[in-house]
């Protein structure tokens, strides 16, 4: 049980190490994005997002799997580091810029946190929707 709790943490840490990398080469977002130097059509990008976003859909479906196995009590401790673990990163890497760049850092976080608010109160009525009928 060891074992597994702790592969699923790491198999879960591993999209934010990547778009925490400090080239930006990993992140999906950026100007070196990893499919980006191979000219694809539109029609492409289209069929790639909608591939990586399955993708990511069934690794957070397949680590709750796991995550659900667990006892409470160290699920909660889990998501507790989690937690603390991003809010510490997070301050790092606000302590690195200049007060302008924290700034603007702040205003796109907070705009990351009310979009993630929204899609959860989406997903929480979808949710709903889906037992009434």
């Amino acid at each position: 049980m060891r074992k597994t709790f702790i592969a699923v943490l790491f198999a879960s840490t591993l999209p934010a190490i990547a778009m925490a990398m400090p080239d930006g080469s990993h992140g999906h977002h950026g100007k070196h994005a990893p499919f980006e130097q191979l000219d694809l059509t539109k029609e492409q990008k289209r069929e790639m997002r909608e591939l990586m976003g399955e993708q990511m859909k069934n690794h957070r479906e397949i680590t709750q799997r796991y995550l659900n196995k667990l006892p409470e009590a160290e699920r909660k401790a889990m998501q507790d580091e989690l937690k603390n673990s991003k809010e510490n990163t997070h301050k790092q890497i606000r302590d690195l810029l200049k007060p302008e760049q924290q700034k603007q850092f702040d205003e796109m976080h907070e705009k990351m946190v009310a979009k993630r608010a929204e899609r959860a109160e989406f997903e929480q009525w979808k949710a709903e929707r889906d037992q009434k009928n």
